[in-house]
């Protein structure tokens, strides 16, 4: 299978079954949504520091630059942030997209959130591109630890669609139209980015950057509403889990294509 057939499915199956797990999960416990957050930090760390990054210092073995680029990549996303492009919402308050996303904004909440998912998903698809322009392993691994981080942000945004006045079927038609744009940056980051092979080394480090970006400045600030002891055990428990998840993945992908890690 080419490479091009690869990021078609990676980006069509991931944007697709993240926003139906997301329903389900959500169609049954509101809760759960903390618990998949922790699960998608860990997913996250995991791909960025045990696969993206390793794989980008063996194309250059230019730390220095690498870690440049890092650097750029955060500062990037920071920018996108502050422009209400790139921020998630994974509960009914956000501060990117109002304070309450209450349920008569006419709709207001339930666009802006739309138009932003769509920003993240599209940027989401090429960096899947981007690590299955290197390999398949380190595509797939990517591309798990993106769905792992896609279903709490689909969760959030069906709760602030429907705070905001779409029906159940309305915020699931709005969420699957969303995660297209994944495949559409999937498509376009493959014509785009192939030709820059000498450069994939640099490309993989501004991946690594959202990746990181997005578990340490979006995600982990939640995590601290809660600080009883359990609370804080089982969020511990469940990155580990996540970051756990990426090297198994990484695993079973190397001796199932037959790549190096």
């Amino acid at each position: 299978m080419t490479t091009l057939a690869w990021i078609l499915i990676a980006g069509a199956a991931g944007g697709v079954l993240s926003v139906l797990f997301a329903s389900i999960a959500l169609k049954a416990r509101v809760e759960w949504v903390p618990v998949m957050v922790s699960y998608a930090i860990g997913a996250l760390l995991g791909a960025a520091f045990l696969e993206v990054l390793p794989h980008a210092l063996e194309l250059t073995g230019d730390f220095q630059k690498l870690g440049m680029s890092v650097l750029a990549g955060i500062m990037l996303f920071f920018l996108l942030e502050k422009l209400v492009l790139w921020r998630h919402c994974h509960v009914e308050t956000c501060e990117a997209h109002g304070t309450h996303a209450p349920a008569h904004d006419h709709g207001r909440s339930g666009l802006m959130i739309t138009i932003g998912d769509t920003m993240h998903n599209f940027v989401d698809g090429v960096i899947i591109a981007a690590a299955f322009l290197v390999d398949i392993k380190l595509g797939v691994v990517t591309t798990v630890a993106i769905v792992a981080h896609e279903i709490p942000q689909e969760m959030g945004d069906f709760v602030i669609l429907l705070h905001s006045g779409y029906s159940r079927r309305k915020a699931l038609i709005f969420n699957l139209v969303s995660s297209l744009a994944t495949l559409i940056g999937g498509v376009l980051g493959y014509y785009a980015l192939a030709p820059m092979q000498q450069a994939m080394a640099y490309i993989l480090a501004f991946a690594a950057a959202g990746m990181i970006y997005v578990a340490v400045a979006d995600l982990i600030p939640g995590l601290h509403k809660r600080v009883e002891l359990a609370h804080t055990g089982l969020q511990i428990a469940l990155i580990l889990a996540g970051v756990l998840t990426v090297w198994l993945v990484g695993g079973w992908a190397e001796s199932w294509f037959g790549v190096s890690a």
